[in-house]
């Protein structure tokens, strides 16, 4: 495993790891998630996300049972705040209150007295981003999380959140986690990542595989079992275009050529990216945990020939995100 800097902060994370959205709590069981949670660190996975929406908070507490006999000096551990978790006009957002009452009950679940990351999961246009800024400053104050950083958030909203941070004399955010992949990146690569590389935030991606449609599994139809066929993701479906599968076609004969999956191809053309800290994965069993795993290996194997050959393909999708 290969350890990359949080932005330009002193914290490292592994360059692959390991999120609890969708399958935590719902798609498997604690003992399945306990025992992936576990192979992944022994693998040399450090950093492990989640959110205070994935599951109604199940998620939170199936990953705090599964890291109690982890040492947590060991562990870089994350969750979100902005959806609504909580009853009445205040039990969603960013204002002081909601982000409070939010740290707390994320941290009674997950069984941890400070969690390592916090992210904003969306931006909140209700709320004045000084509040937001200073909130999350104070929690770093109180040793209850140790960075903080955004989701989902346009480049002018961090450059204001940085702004408010120096002007206050204020924490700055350290990360921002965006999807990126090979089917969603005209806006991180033309917008976000240019600023966060300017003022020094790191890049936690998430969906490196486009919500499993990048493994090729999706090729022949909707398997059952799989994600698209879940009715609480149906919304995938759209998403699995004639297109776009003649494109994962090609992408696997590219893969294929370089003794690759198609899953290790498209996170390996992720991890090539600097600004990029870590490519956050997640897994059912432990065969795709392992199989996501050697991603990181195989960067080396994606030559200028192989990424000419990539965007050749890419340069085909009518509905690039």
């Amino acid at each position: 495993m290969h350890y990359r800097r949080l932005g330009r902060s002193g914290l490292k994370v592994s360059e692959i790891s390991f999120g609890a959205w969708v399958t935590f709590g719902d798609q498997i069981d604690e003992k399945t998630a306990g025992q992936l949670i576990h192979a992944a660190y022994e693998a040399g996975i450090n950093f492990f996300d989640n959110a205070d929406i994935y599951a109604n908070g199940q998620a939170e507490s199936v990953m705090g049972k599964a890291i109690k006999d982890l040492p947590r000096e060991a562990l870089v551990i994350s969750s979100k705040v902005f959806w609504p978790t909580m009853p009445g006009p205040n039990g969603r957002g960013l204002s002081r209150k909601h982000i409070t009452e939010s740290v707390h009950a994320s941290l009674k679940r997950l069984g941890t007295d400070y969690l390592d990351l916090y992210f904003c999961h969306r931006f909140d246009p209700d709320t004045p981003i000084e509040e937001v800024v200073r909130t999350m400053s104070d929690l770093v104050h109180q040793g209850k999380i140790l960075y903080w950083g955004t989701s989902e958030w346009r480049a002018w909203q961090i450059t204001e959140a940085v702004s408010q941070a120096y002007q206050h004399g204020l924490v700055p955010p350290t990360m921002e986690q965006p999807q990126y992949n090979m089917f969603h990146r005209r806006r991180v690569e033309a917008e976000l990542a240019p600023v966060c590389e300017k003022l020094g935030i790191g890049l936690t991606t998430w969906s490196p595989l486009y919500q499993g449609i990048l493994t090729g599994k999706y090729n022949e139809g909707v398997p059952e079992g799989t994600r698209a066929s879940m009715e609480s993701m149906a919304w995938i479906r759209d998403r699995i275009t004639p297109e776009r599968v003649g494109m994962v076609r090609q992408l696997t004969e590219v893969a294929n050529d370089l003794g690759l999956t198609t899953a290790q191809l498209a996170i390996a053309w992720l991890l090539r990216r600097k600004e990029v800290s870590s490519v956050i994965t997640g897994a059912t069993k432990l065969q795709q945990l392992q199989d996501n795993l050697a991603a990181g290996e195989a960067v080396t194997k994606l030559t200028d020939d192989v990424f000419e050959q990539i965007e050749q393909i890419l340069d085909n999708d009518p509905d690039e995100e």
